[in-house]
């Protein structure tokens, strides 16, 4: 049996930007990016902590270091510059071998660095 579980975490990371004319998305610094293990053109699930959006897209890179997290196109009227997010993805494997996998968990500061 496959069962989809979650693989990675990006909780309570700061929007700082929301571009409606953009085709779609959401950009998200490449340093928490690499720190979850998600990859560019994955997909992800946000929920926004503020108003209880929740929405479905996939991740573009964003400049390593800037703590960017855009979202962009549609989804930039679901969200507001400010609001908390949490950015999840998924992996899909075997039952058993789900029983003995971690997700990574990244937690950043407000200013959306990874804690040292």
């Amino acid at each position: 049996m496959i069962i989809e579980i979650l693989k990675s975490k990006i909780h309570r990371v700061s929007v700082t930007d929301a571009n409606l004319n953009y085709i779609g998305s959401i950009t998200i610094d490449e340093d928490l990016m690499d720190a979850a293990g998600i990859i560019e053109y994955e997909k992800v699930n946000v929920v926004n902590n503020n108003n209880g959006e929740r929405f479905e897209t996939y991740v573009i890179k964003g400049e390593r270091g800037t703590g960017v997290v855009c979202t962009n196109g549609a989804a930039a009227r679901k969200v507001q510059p400010g609001d908390i997010l949490i950015i999840t993805s998924y992996a899909q494997m075997d039952f058993e071998e789900a029983k003995h996998f971690k997700p990574t968990i990244v937690h950043p500061n407000p200013k959306n660095n990874l804690l040292k």
